[in-house]
């Protein structure tokens, strides 16, 4: 019986360290089913890209990187921000999953106390790949593709996602 994955994250954007996370993950499950968190917003600080061109990174990553997309499943899941209902409803949009791959504690913590298996995975290099270290590369005109997937590069820049995110964070207080 096939082993399901479940893989959360916003991914904005997907970078260099996601994928590293895909491909073990990959190593240890048959399936893998990446689900685009706060899948509602974009145009924002946090979230500059939309739940579709997220999805377009992701696939585009696998693609450039030759994984199988039969053995990856990318869904949106919009948040729900009740923590009480929060693994039923990621649950009620993904189906069936054997394994929560996470880092994060009150994710771990929600799907350990529904009980489900979760599982740590190794950073990698935590402090550079970053989607908040690609937005601040961005907004110092600093070299943030060296982070990315290139098949990422090109998406970002045909929705004109550097000047969205520069434009997003024209302010007097320009914080991540």
């Amino acid at each position: 019986m096939a082993v399901v994955g479940l893989y959360i994250g916003r991914f904005q954007p997907f970078h260099l360290g996601h994928l590293e996370a895909v491909k073990l993950i990959l190593r240890q499950a048959d399936e893998l089913v990446i689900v685009v968190g706060s899948a509602q917003y974009s145009h924002t600080r946090k979230n500059p890209f939309t739940a579709g061109e997220r999805i377009m990174m992701i696939r585009e990553s696998m693609k450039e990187a030759e994984i199988s997309l039969e053995r990856v499943q990318i869904t949106p899941v919009p948040d729900v921000n009740v923590h009480g209902i929060w693994v039923t409803h990621v649950s009620s949009y993904v189906g069936k999953y054997d394994l929560v791959f996470s880092n994060d504690p009150l994710t771990s913590r929600l799907f350990r106390e529904a009980g489900v298996k979760v599982e740590k995975i190794p950073f990698f290099n935590r402090e550079v790949y970053s989607a908040t270290e690609i937005r601040k590369r961005v907004l110092l005109n600093q070299d943030w593709r060296e982070l990315v997937p290139r098949s990422v590069s090109r998406i970002i820049d045909s929705v004109e996602g550097v000047d969205r995110i520069r434009m997003l964070f024209q302010t007097d207080n320009p914080t991540l």
